[in-house]
């Protein structure tokens, strides 16, 4: 499998500066020559994700993936919730009350 041309150069010079390596340092640690990391930096060829990992990992980062947490539009979820509650006050059956609306929490950024 091979990763995309335009990320992969863009995180191996990114995790290389942070880590204060040089490209020497950095091949030498990973296992690959300066000229093969050189060409996966500039673009001119793709290293395979295995590839990615290992010389991620030789400058200490770990790539992986996460799902991504989505942005609560809280006016929207209040909209929604006042519908479900006025739809389950529209159902047939015995209550033992109105349906009150539970106090909206805000989160923090």
């Amino acid at each position: 499998m091979e990763v995309d041309g335009l990320i992969a150069p863009r995180l191996l010079v990114e995790a290389r500066e942070r880590a204060g390596l040089s490209q020497a340092e950095l091949a030498r640690r990973a296992g690959v020559s300066r000229s093969v990391l050189s060409v996966y930096e500039s673009g001119r060829r793709r290293p395979s994700s295995e590839a990615l990992v290992r010389i991620l990992a030789a400058a200490g980062f770990q790539l992986g993936l996460r799902p991504a947490v989505r942005v609560l539009d809280d006016a929207r979820a209040g909209r929604i919730l006042e519908q479900v509650l006025e739809l389950a006050e529209a159902l047939p059956g015995r209550r033992r009350g109105p349906l009150r609306y539970p106090p909206l929490v805000r989160r923090s950024p």
